[in-house]
This record gives structure tokens, sequence and C-alpha cells, in this order.
């Protein structure tokens, strides 16, 4: 009798062991794929290279972080990157990774540093969206397509996305390159593919990039203004110093910017 309890005892103790191995063996595993997949997937889709540090996805909890996203800037702009973030935290629900729809309770993006270079015509943050819906098809609102070239991926609902304690570096490329910083405004989405379609990873790249380059460009529109009424050099003419009638017309290329929005 002891002897069959000290057998069931050390079947209890191996079961055990072996899950926590497998466990182990399963997060690496996944952590790996998920990185693998943004680097791949992600540069086909923003037609730019996009670089993790690492990402940590503990199944048990369904929490996570991602560190060192790197976005960098589309062809023609001059500054390295358009996104940086340094971590970044999600919470999901582990059951549904086995599921057509990968439930997301929420992502927390936390001081990102964003880019925004311009002419005051266009931005590398507008470049990104449109390369993305270049890849895309160019599908309507709700009903963006994967790039071509990539297998059907799982539908997705994340039900708060958070942006806080960001910096919006503003490069003006009009102004000889002047620059300045301003912080982010906070950037809160919520319910994002809550119905029964739920929304791809591309159209929540998209929504995501839209309400950053919005916020984004509101930001810089003092920037920019106050850059140009410290008598900045506009464009290459040496002579074409930001005078008060110069002011006036950066002033009404932000407006018209930030009217595109």
């Amino acid at each position: 009798m002891l002897n069959a309890r000290r057998i069931i005892r050390r079947l209890v103790w191996t079961v055990i062991i072996l899950v926590v191995l497998a466990a182990l063996a399963l997060h690496f595993f996944l952590d790996g794929w998920i990185k693998n997949g943004v680097e791949t997937f992600a540069p086909k889709l923003a037609g730019v290279d996009i670089k993790l540090d690492s990402v940590n996805l503990y199944l048990l909890t369904g929490s996570g972080t991602v560190k060192g996203l790197v976005v960098a800037n589309p062809e023609g702009f001059k500054t390295p990157s358009a996104i940086q973030v340094g971590s970044s935290s999600i919470a999901l629900k582990p059951a549904s990774l086995m599921s057509d729809k990968i439930v997301v309770n929420s992502i927390k993006l936390l001081g990102p540093q964003i880019t925004f270079e311009t002419d005051l015509h266009k931005n590398n943050l507008s470049k990104l969206l449109d390369n993305i819906q270049a890849a895309t098809g160019g599908g309507q609102e709700g009903k963006t397509e994967q790039p071509s070239s990539s297998k059907p991926s799982k539908k997705m609902q994340v039900d708060d996305f958070l942006i806080q304690g960001g910096k919006v570096h503003v490069s003006v490329s009009t102004m000889g390159g002047a620059s300045g910083s301003v912080n982010l405004p906070e950037v809160h989405l919520t319910n994002l593919g809550t119905g029964p379609d739920g929304i791809t990873p591309a159209e929540l790249t998209k929504r995501v990039l839209q309400a950053i380059e919005k916020s984004a460009a509101q930001a810089a529109s003092g920037v920019v203004a106050d850059l140009a009424k410290g008598g900045i050099y506009i464009g290459k003419d040496p002579g074409n110093v930001a005078g008060s009638n110069n002011v006036d017309k950066v002033t009404k290329g932000i407006g018209d910017l930030l009217k595109k929005k």
C-alpha cells in the first residue's frame, strides 16, 4: 500500500514537471513566433523595416510585455525612425489563442517616441498609412484585407488600446530641418473588433496609426508655428526668412495638413 502511494506521488510529480516543461517550451516558442511574425509580416504591410527586441507572453495569466519596438521611416524622409516604443504591455485571454478570434483585453504603449517629419504638405506617418492602404488593396474601413503575399490570419478583438506618456519630435524639412518636441496627447481606443467578424491585424495597425498621426499632427502644429516665429529659414533660399508673412503661410500649411485628418 505504501509503495503504491509512493508510485502515485512520483507519477503526479512527474506529470507536474512535464506540464511545467511543456508550458515553458511553448512560452519560448510562442514568444519567438510572435517576434518573428511582427518582423516578417509588419514590414510587408508598412513598407519599412520594423524591429523588436523581445516578446514575453505568459500563457497561464495571459499577460505579456513587448520591448524595443522600432518602426523605420518611409523612403524619402531623413529622420532615422517614425516610432519607437521602449516598453508596452498586453493582457489577453489565453484560451482565445486556440480560437478563430484572439481576444485582447488591453494593450498599453508607454512613453512612445513619435517622429513627425513634414514639409507642410505631407508627413512620414501619413506615408506609412498610404503604404498600408496600398499593401491591403485599399479596402474600405473595417474591410481591410491582408497583404496578398501572406496567408489569411486570425481575427482579433482589442477591448482597450492606450498610448500614454509619449513625445512628438517635430522636424520640418521646409524650415531647413528645424525641430522641436512636445508631449503626445493620450490616445485611447476601445472596442476594436468586438463584432462577430473581429478585426484583422492589418486593420488594427491602420486604426492605431491613424489615431497616432491625428494626435501627433495636432500637437505638432504649435511647434511648427513657434519655429516659424523664431525666424527659421524656409526652403532653400537663404533670404526667405520666416517673417510675419511667412508665419501666416506656415500656419496655413499646418492647418491644411490637419484638415486632411
